[in-house]
C-alpha cells in the first residue's frame, strides 16, 4: 500500500487535477497529459496520482540530475514505500568506441559508485518483491539489463531450520557475484566466521548474519556492517538474497550459447578475411575467444551484455529486456509510466537507438565486436511505446505528439499557490535594441534585481556581455562552451548578486530556477527556429515567472507564428491566475528558494586555496611534483571526495576528480 506523507496540504487546483487524472485512468483512458506551469506543484500532483491509483510507477526524466531531484522529492513524499533511483552506469560512463580516422580504440570504462549501484540493484529487487514501488529513472532505463525471468532465477532463499552447509551457501553467493572478503567487508561481499556467515547486501545498507548449528540454519539477524551491532529485535524466519549484479547467466545457459557464439565467430571471421581485413579478423577471433574462456571460468566479464542475445535466447534484431520489462513481468498492465518534461524526454528516447547503432556498427566493421553486439541496445521507440500501458506526459509545453497520443486528454494545472502571475510581455522594435536593453537593465539593477538576456549566437552573447561591462553593468555570458561546473558557479554567483545580468544563447537549461530574475530580454525574437519556437519562447519567458515584478521584453519587427502562439498562451495563463487570485482572495508573494551551499571542499583541496573553484584547485595538483607517498595520500583523499560528490548527485564534480585520479595513477 502506498502511504503518502505530504509536507504540505494539497491545493484546490492540485486536487482538481488529481481527481481528473485518476477518474480518467479508472475509466480506461490510459494516455493523458498534465500541463502545468513552473511552480504549480506538478511533482506533488504526480505523487497524489500514485497514491490514489495505488499503482507502482516508473518516472522518467531526460537527465539524471533532474531524476535525482525527483527521486529525493518522491522519497520524502513516500518515506515508508520502496522509492528507488535508476540511472546510467554510476558516476560516469565511457562507452567502448573506435575512431577509424586516427586508429583509436577507446575501451569501455565505468567508475562504479556504491550508492548509485546499490539504488539500481534495489530498484530491480524491489520490483521483484514488492508492490509499493516507485522508480525514478533517467532515459537510460530503456537499455538492455537482462531478462527479468533470468534475474529471478538468481535468488538465494534461506529459512530457519533449513539444512545446508556453509560451503554450499558460499558457492551460491559467489554465483550471485558476491565476493568473499574476510578483511574488507563492504557492499557486495561476505565472510565466514566460525558458526556464522555475514553477508553485506549489494542493494541495501545492512547486512545479514546467518548463524548455524552444524549444517542447520538456526538464526538470521540484521546487522550494521560497520559495528556488527544488531539492528532490530524483529525475528527473521527467512531471507532472500538477490544478485550483486544485474546481468548474470547460469552455467548451463552459457554452455548452450557457447556453440552458437563460436559458430557466429567462425562465419564473421571468414567474412572479414574475404574482405581482406586480416588484422580485423585476427582481432575478433582473439577477443571473443578470450571472453568465452573468462565466462567459462568466472561467469562474468566486462562487456557481457554484448553477448546478451545468445544468453536471452533472442533472435537477431529482437527487442532486448529493459527496466520496463521488469515492471511488465511483475505487474502486467497495473503500473503507470510518468514522463517528466516530456517535450524533452520523448525526443531523447527517439534518438538513442540510432546513436548507439552507429557506434556499435563501427566496432563490428573493425573486428572489435560480433554482429550480436547490435542487439545489446536501447529500445527502439516503437518497442518502448508498446510497453507503455498507462502513461502520463508531464510538461509546461507538451509537444503535439504527446497531445495527439493522449487524444487531447489534457489536465491543466496553470495556477501557482503563491499567486504569482506570468510575466507581462512587451514587444519592441529591433532598431536601437541594445541601447534600450541597457537602459532597462540599469533600472532593474538599481532595484537589486537580476536580468537574463537571450541571444541567437555565442559570439553575440560574448560581445554583449563585454559591452554591458563597459556600460558599468556587472554581466557574464553563459553558453554550451562553458563547462557544466562553471555554469553552476555562474548561476550561483548570479543569485548571490556577484553578477546582475546573465547573457546566453539557450537559457532553457535544467536547474535555471532563479527567483531573483525579474526581467527576461529576448533579442531577435522574430527569427523563427528552434531557439525562437513556441516551446522555447514559453520556457524562456517562464524564467521571469517567479518574481512579483516579472517582465519580458521581446525585440522583434514582426510577430511570427511562434511568437503569437507563445504570447497567447502566456496571456491565457495570466488570465487564469488573476481569476484564481481574485476568487480565493490571494495576494501574490515571491517564491523563495534557499541558496544551495557551495561545493563542499576537501581538507586537501582546501589547503590549496579557499578562494578558488574546485576544478581550479585540482589543476594545481601535479603528479610530477608529488612524492610517491604524497601521491598515494592525495589519491586516497580524492577518492573520498569523488564518492562524496557522486552520493550527493553532483556527477560533474565527481568526473573532474576522477580525471585527476587517472592522471595521478598514470
Amino acid at each position: 500500500m502506498f502511504s503518502i506523507k505530504p509536507p504540505f496540504e494539497i491545493t484546490p487546483v492540485q486536487r482538481l487535477a488529481v481527481d481528473a487524472l485518476v477518474r480518467s485512468y479508472k475509466a480506461g483512458i490510459n494516455r493523458q497529459v498534465l500541463l502545468g506551469v513552473t511552480g504549480s506543484g506538478k511533482t506533488f500532483t504526480m505523487a497524489q496520482v500514485i497514491q490514489e491509483l495505488q499503482m507502482p510507477a516508473l518516472i522518467m526524466s531526460h537527465n539524471k540530475t533532474l531524476a535525482g531531484q525527483l527521486y529525493q522529492e518522491m522519497r520524502d513524499f513516500f518515506p515508508n514505500n520502496a522509492v528507488s533511483y535508476f540511472v546510467s552506469y554510476y558516476d560516469y560512463y565511457q562507452p567502448e568506441a573506435y575512431i577509424p580516422q586516427t586508429d583509436t580504440y577507446i575501451e569501455k570504462e565505468a567508475q562504479i559508485n556504491d550508492t548509485i549501484d546499490k539504488l539500481r540493484l534495489a530498484a530491480t529487487s524491489n520490483i521483484m518483491t514488492r508492490d509499493d514501488v516507485i522508480v525514478v529513472a533517467s532515459v537510460s532505463c530503456i537499455y538492455n539489463i537482462g531478462a527479468p525471468s533470468e534475474y529471478g532465477k538468481f535468488i538465494l532463499p534461506l529459512g530457519v531450520g533449513q539444512t545446508i552447509t556453509q560451503e554450499l551457501i558460499a558457492r551460491r553467493l559467489i554465483e550471485l557475484q558476491y565476493d568473499r572478503s574476510e578483511f574488507d567487508y563492504k557492499r557486495g561481499t561476505f565472510r565466514i566466521r566460525g558458526n556464522h556467515i555475514d553477508v553485506f547486501l549489494a542493494y541495501e545498507d545492512t547486512g545479514y548474519r546467518i548463524t548455524f548449528e552444524g549444517d542447520k540454519i538456526v538464526e538470521f539477524t540484521s546487522r550494521d556492517p560497520l559495528t556488527g551491532k544488531k539492528l532490530n529485535d524483529k525475528e527473521l524466519r527467512s531471507i532472500a538474497i538477490y544478485p550483486a549484479k544485474h546481468y548474470l547467466i547460469e552455467q548451463d545457459v552459457y554452455l548452450n550459447a557457447e556453440d552458437e557464439i563460436r559458430a557466429d565467430l567462425a562465419k564473421e571471421v571468414q567474412a572479414l578475411k574475404d574482405q581482406g581485413k586480416i588484422v580485423e579478423a585476427q582481432r575478433l577471433a582473439q577477443k571473443v575467444s578470450y571472453d568465452l574462456e573468462m565466462l567459462k571460468e568466472v561467469g562474468y566479464i566486462n562487456g557481457i551484455e554484448n553477448y546478451s542475445r545468445y544468453f536471452d535466447g533472442r533472435k537477431p534484431g529482437e527487442k532486448p529486456n529493459s527496466l520496463l520489462d521488469f515492471f511488465q513481468e511483475k505487474y502486467g498492465d497495473k503500473w503507470i509510466l510518468m514522463i517528466d518534461e516530456s517535450h524533452m524526454t520523448i525526443p531523447q528516447i527517439r534518438g538513442m537507438y540510432n546513436g548507439d547503432h552507429a557506434r556499435k556498427k563501427t566496432l563490428i566493421d573493425y573486428g572489435f565486436r560480433l554482429q550480436a553486439a547490435l542487439d545489446n541496445r536501447p529500445l527502439k521507440f516503437d518497442e518502448f511505446y508498446a510497453l507503455m500501458k498507462n502513461a502520463l506526459y508531464v510538461s509546461a509545453t507538451p509537444n503535439d505528439w504527446e497531445i495527439q497520443d493522449a487524444n487531447n486528454h489534457i489536465v491543466e494545472q496553470l495556477v501557482r499557490p503563491t499567486g504569482i502571475i506570468d510575466p507581462h510581455i512587451d514587444i519592441r522594435p529591433t532598431e536601437g535594441d541594445i541601447v534600450d536593453c541597457v537602459q532597462e537593465i540599469k533600472k532593474k539593477v538599481k532595484k537589486k534585481q537580476r536580468v537574463l538576456v537571450t541571444t541567437l549566437t555565442k559570439r553575440t552573447a560574448e560581445d554583449l556581455s563585454t559591452y554591458l561591462k563597459e556600460q558599468g553593468v556587472n554581466a557574464v555570458y553563459l553558453h554550451s562552451d562553458i563547462k557544466t561546473l562553471e555554469r553552476t558557479d555562474i548561476l550561483h554567483k548570479l543569485r548571490k548578486k556577484e553578477y546582475d545580468v546573465l547573457v546566453g544563447v539557450n537559457l532553457l537549461r535544467e536547474g535555471l530556477d532563479l527567483p531573483e530574475v525579474s526581467l527576461v530580454v529576448i533579442l531577435d525574437g522574430d527569427k523563427e527556429g528552434f531557439l525562437r519556437s513556441r516551446t522555447s519562447l514559453i520556457q524562456t519567458m517562464g524564467r521571469a515567472a517567479r518574481h512579483l515584478e516579472g517582465e519580458v521584453i521581446i525585440y522583434a519587427d514582426t510577430i511570427t507564428r511562434s511568437m503569437k502562439a507563445a504570447i497567447d498562451e502566456v496571456e491565457r495563463r495570466r488570465t487564469l491566475q488573476l481569476a484564481y487570485n481574485k476568487e480565493h482572495n490571494i495576494t501574490p508573494f515571491s517564491i523563495e528558494k534557499a541558496l544551495k551551499e557551495e561545493i563542499v571542499k576537501s581538507e586537501y583541496v582546501d589547503s590549496i586555496g579557499k578562494d578558488k573553484a574546485v576544478h581550479e584547485k585540482l589543476e594545481t595538483i601535479s603528479a610530477h611534483a608529488l612524492t610517491p607517498y604524497d601521491k598515494k595520500k592525495v589519491r586516497t583523499q580524492l577518492e573520498k571526495e569523488m564518492k562524496y560528490y557522486a552520493e550527493n548527485l553532483d556527477f560533474e564534480t565527481a568526473i573532474l576528480i576522477r580525471d585527476k585520479l587517472q592522471d595521478l595513477q598514470s
